[in-house]
């Protein structure tokens, strides 16, 4: 399956319709700092994709309140709708970590959290699997090429719908690949 890169085309793939990643899974950390170790992404993907995070509705950047030095945090100060997952961060709703990683953390409804790790585009984060946090706080590897970044960004605009965020861009196209009535069937 071919992923298209404009925002209309984009809209219409469905979190069933989502390729495997292809490869093996990075190798990651299983304790604190939540690393990917390998197969990191290349430094001018991951600034593309944390400023496609930081183009959307009402989200600013700032230093992370639970991540490592240098992370840049996605903050979403006013939601404009009832958020379909709890604040658990006081509104960093997710970060990149610094180029050296190159992943993200992203808090995103536990069924597409499910359906990401089936497929291989992500992990749940060790807080999720020591018990401390609900099953919506993934890592998601960071894209390795533009194809991944396609995806990846589709990524991020789930997390934020699903944060409270605007549904619709400035110029009227859906956010996110994986529309909210996807959220709870994944067939």
């Amino acid at each position: 399956m071919s992923i298209q890169s404009s925002p209309a085309e984009r809209s219409t793939m469905r979190l069933h319709d989502l390729p495997p990643r292809a490869g093996d899974r990075p190798r990651t950390t299983s304790s604190a700092p939540h690393t990917q170790l390998d197969q990191n992404a290349p430094t001018d993907l991951q600034d593309r994709l944390r400023e496609h995070a930081l183009s959307l509705p009402g989200v600013r950047s700032g230093r992370s309140k639970v991540s490592v030095p240098g992370a840049i945090a996605f903050f979403l100060d006013q939601p404009t709708r009832t958020p379909d997952l709890p604040d658990l961060f006081n509104g960093e709703w997710g970060h990149i970590h610094p180029a050296h990683d190159g992943s993200l953390h992203l808090n995103v409804p536990t069924p597409v959290a499910e359906k990401l790790i089936e497929l291989g585009w992500a992990e749940y984060h060790y807080v999720v699997t020591q018990g401390w946090a609900p099953p919506v706080v993934i890592m998601l590897y960071g894209p390795r090429d533009e194809k991944e970044l396609d995806i990846a960004k589709a990524i991020v605009e789930t997390a934020y719908v699903a944060a409270g965020g605007e549904q619709h861009a400035a110029d009227g196209q859906e956010l996110s690949a994986f529309h909210r009535s996807a959220f709870g069937t994944l067939s």
